[in-house]
């Protein structure tokens, strides 16, 4: 029997104009996962942060037109992603649905649509491979508070090593180190960073980022390769090494650098301008070359590919309990949802 299947892809939205920075700074600072204090302290502090911050902020998003292109990449994921499905999964009304986190299309409209289309399955997809509270979590809980729909649900809370990943990121790499031709190199695989308190209290983040690669590193056969961590913002101790000290490690070590940002699956703020402009600057700075930054994977084939196996594996699935696609935590993590889910 036909099934009309909704495919929800969640990530985190940006601003589109000028005019909305400010919006989306503060909803993405008033979010309890991202300032973990009471409502009546954490709203006054989120107008003041993203007061501050609106100016910078500004300034970026100018160097990129204005605006995040986040959303128009998230689109073409989704068009890719659809067409994928349709083929796979011939007979079924499969259509794919875009939630941002902090800006538009935001949950709840999200939510309105899918409920307007009526599903027999539903499955939730983050478009962060690895599981954070800050991204994943966040994004599901709203949804889980905001979606009155029907049909069966399927949570995919994450796949770091899912074989169509590893191949997309390692194919992309290559073609990097390609293009340095016999420069000694040194790969970096650069995340965005979380406060090192989470990773204590339970966040399977950073194991899930350094098993994303290692995998890719044990693909491309490398040698010489580390993970670091970009875009600490506040006073709380980061994940380390940051990026920018990783990049003096290397001109130090007397190396160049091939960029891979491993944790970010679309063009945006983070890789656009802090990793092409901010620290493509530093690297001149300390002679180091050459620097060559890996593109976000996109709609790259092999990680569309593993998206649709995902979805196709998870409408398989007998529960509704949320589950990784490929393996997914080693180890025992408080705020894992599926180890959540076996003590529940």
């Amino acid at each position: 029997m036909a099934r009309r299947v909704a495919v929800v892809l969640f990530n985190l939205g940006g601003p589109d104009r000028q005019e909305t920075v400010r919006p989306f700074l503060f909803n993405l600072f008033n979010d309890p996962a991202i300032i973990g204090l009471p409502g009546f302290l954490r709203t006054p502090l989120a107008r003041l942060i993203s007061s501050r911050r609106e100016e910078e902020a500004k300034g970026n998003y100018a160097l990129m037109g204005g605006g995040s292109p986040l959303l128009p990449e998230t689109r073409k994921q989704a068009e890719a992603l659809k067409a994928s499905l349709s083929a796979s999964l011939a007979g079924d009304a499969v259509e794919v649905f875009i939630s941002m986190r902090y800006w538009h299309p935001l949950t709840d409209e999200t939510a309105r649509a899918v409920e307007a289309f009526d599903p027999d399955q539903v499955v939730l997809l983050p478009l962060y491979p690895q599981f954070s509270t800050t991204t994943s979590a966040s994004s599901l809980k709203a949804w889980r508070e905001l979606y009155r729909g029907g049909g069966e649900s399927r949570t995919i809370c994450c796949y770091p090593v899912a074989p169509g990943l590893i191949e997309a990121h390692a194919a992309l790499i290559s073609q990097a180190i390609a293009e340095a031709g016999d420069a000694p190199l040194r790969v970096l695989f650069s995340a965005h960073g979380i406060p090192e308190n989470r990773v204590k209290a339970g966040d399977p983040y950073q194991k899930q980022i350094v098993a994303t690669a290692s995998a890719v590193a044990s693909r491309l056969g490398l040698s010489d390769w580390s993970v670091c961590y970009q875009s600490r913002v506040g006073p709380l101790k980061w994940l380390g090494p940051s990026t920018p000290e990783a990049l003096k490690q290397a001109a130090r070590d007397g190396v160049g650098v091939v960029i891979s940002p491993i944790a970010f699956v679309s063009e945006h703020v983070e890789t656009l301008v802090e990793l092409d402009m901010e620290y493509a600057e530093l690297a001149h700075e300390l002679n180091l070359a050459p620097y060559i930054r890996v593109p976000a994977l996109g709609v790259q084939s092999a990680f569309i590919e593993a998206l649709a196996d995902a979805v196709i594996a998870a409408l398989a699935r007998e529960d509704d309990r949320p589950a990784p696609y490929g393996p997914g935590c080693a180890g025992r993590w408080a705020a894992c949802p599926c180890q959540q889910a076996e003590r529940a």
